[in-house]
């Protein structure tokens, strides 16, 4: 395998590409040798349906599209990012019981952490952001 590959799409920003960009990442894993029906290829989908999940609901309509990217550096270090062009970053809001919303951040940021990973946000040239995480992928394809 390379030293280091890259994959990224990007898709509107509707409720529907929120599927579309888990089918997409699933794709490019499975196409890097992490088998779909693996626990670790589920953790990421999950993760990446609450990132994309986040940059539709969460942009107020300011950003038409988002950009999904996948990179694998020398088969050690899976990143996914996901790219809006709003402004606001991530805040971590308090989730009560009774809201229908308001875990996606914290589900993101557990799951990144079971799997040995970390989330960081970057800013974009353009004003938007990135959140990204990072997870060895050793422990992606046991």
């Amino acid at each position: 395998m390379a030293d280091h590959q890259e994959a990224s799409v990007t898709l509107p920003s509707s409720p529907a590409s929120v599927a579309e960009a888990r089918k997409y990442v699933t794709s490019v894993l499975t196409e890097w040798g992490l088998p779909a029906s693996a626990e670790a290829a589920e953790t990421v989908r999950l993760i990446v349906s609450e990132l994309a999940t986040n940059a539709v609901q969460h942009t107020s309509g300011q950003s038409p599209v988002f950009t999904v990217d996948v990179r694998l550096d020398r088969d050690e270090r899976l990143r996914i990012g996901v790219t809006d062009s709003h402004p606001r970053w991530p805040k971590r809001m308090p989730a009560a019981v009774q809201q229908d919303n308001g875990r996606g951040m914290v589900i993101i940021r557990c799951l990144t952490a079971e799997s040995g990973g970390s989330l960081f946000v970057t800013p974009t040239p353009e004003g938007g952001k990135t959140v990204w995480i990072a997870m060895p992928w050793t422990a992606s394809v046991r």
